[in-house]
């Protein structure tokens, strides 16, 4: 990668990281501090799905706002009404204050992706936007995935940890504030009706829809079934850990599958292993945790690599002139069912306990499975010298990372 791309890139990256410290950290803590308060765990799934609600708003609102006064302010504005947010957590211990303080972190969190992720789509150059965004993901696992391991440097029923997630928020406002590179423009992305998107692509639709509620309930409710099951601090955040970084080591591998074979025949794979080995854990309740954690790693891993190949196979029913637009629809049906996801994952585990968690992934990954196989039998596969190339998968609080994706591979397919 050029030097002079790094050169231009890092406070925003550094920025993005420390940010993604504050956002692991939150996530966390939330389902930790949540349980151990005493809030029902259908309350918990509540507040948790308020964030891809508020997710939802931002990605709406943030484009415009962009718009008008620019990305700086923006990113600065979001961030400080996030830290306050934040901040009003330990003061207000509520279900009805968290879900509306998680409802506005979402909404700040939106408008603060679309920043960073316009501004280096906007960098990057069609040489350099796959490695860019490669390094960007890279940022964005790293941070969340070893924000796990804060929760061990503070006592979760206290007041500290939510101070440490409102001062990381603001910290990452610093570099982007004193970088002296000029701030790109946006454009707010059109519309794609979503009935002509599942005309187009049904499996892709589905695959895209599951993977909204699958990877909500993993990083939602997943510290709420490892406290369920008796962990510790070190233990919940070792699990969140593996968890999260999981999805960085699956998705090279499921990338070469799904660009040398048939897509479908990828999706089915990694949904029916991913349903399998849940199903396991859920019957398995007493499993050591030397199996039990890289188990549900591997799983977290599969099952974040679905949007990745949703999109994918999307990507390979368009026109290089539709895929920009159609990335709009396709993330407001991921966002609206990871808002489902921890309602309904939260609900069965407040009736039926930690087992429920690995159940509903279970039953979710055998449902897309079938779907994938039926649609096998319905319509041929797009032939291998007509597919777009693999689209990486993005976290749970990524906003516009799939647009800079869908021109990159539009421009490998007009090429």
């Amino acid at each position: 990668m050029p030097a002079s791309l790094i050169a231009s890139t890092w406070p925003l990256l550094l920025g993005m990281g420390v940010l993604m410290l504050g956002a692991g950290l939150q996530s966390t803590l939330l389902g930790v501090r949540a349980q151990s308060e005493g809030f029902a765990t259908a309350a918990i799934g509540i507040v948790m799905s308020c964030y891809y609600a508020g997710f939802l708003i931002g990605t709406v609102i943030a484009p415009r706002l962009i718009r008008s006064v620019g990305h700086v302010r923006v990113f600065s504005a979001f961030a400080a009404i996030a830290a306050v947010s934040t901040l009003c957590q330990p003061v207000f211990v509520t279900p009805t204050v968290w879900g509306a303080m998680r409802l506005v972190t979402g909404i700040c969190f939106a408008g603060i992706y679309v920043v960073a992720e316009s501004w280096l789509n906007d960098r990057a150059t069609q040489e350099t936007r796959s490695r860019l965004l490669a390094l960007y993901m890279v940022v964005l696992y790293g941070g969340l995935g070893a924000a796990q391991f804060l929760l061990l440097v503070s006592n979760p029923t206290s007041d500290t940890p939510f101070m440490l997630v409102a001062a990381l928020i603001c910290l990452a406002i610093v570099p982007l504030v004193l970088s002296a590179q000029a701030a790109p423009a946006v454009d707010t992305p059109r519309h794609v009706p979503f009935l002509e998107l599942y005309r187009r692509s049904p499996l892709g639709v589905v695959a895209v829809t599951t993977s909204g509620l699958m990877s909500s309930i993993v990083f939602s409710l997943g510290p709420v079934y490892a406290r369920l099951s008796g962990m510790n601090d070190t233990a919940v955040a070792t699990f969140m850990a593996g968890s999260i970084l999981a999805g960085v080591v699956t998705q090279y591998p499921v990338g070469m599958l799904a660009d040398r074979l048939e897509r479908r025949a990828v999706i089915a794979g990694v949904s029916l292993l991913a349903g399998v080995l849940a199903a396991t854990l859920t019957f398995w309740n007493d499993a050591p945790g030397v199996l039990l954690l890289p188990i549900a790693a591997l799983i977290s891993g599969l099952v974040l690599s679905v949007y990745s190949l949703g999109v994918s196979h999307v990507n390979d029913r368009l026109e290089p002139s539709e895929m920009v637009a159609a990335s709009s629809g396709l993330l407001l049906l991921n966002g609206g069912a990871a808002v489902i996801g921890p309602i309904v994952g939260g609900v069965l585990m407040g009736r039926y306990h930690a087992p429920a968690y690995f159940a509903v992934l279970a039953v979710l990954g055998a449902v897309l499975a079938v779907f994938c196989l039926w649609r096998r039998s319905r319509r041929a596969d797009v032939p291998r010298e007509q597919r777009g190339r693999f689209i990486k998968a993005q976290p749970e609080t990524t906003a516009v990372t799939d647009e800079s994706q869908w021109r990159d591979a539009a421009g490998n397919k007009a090429a």
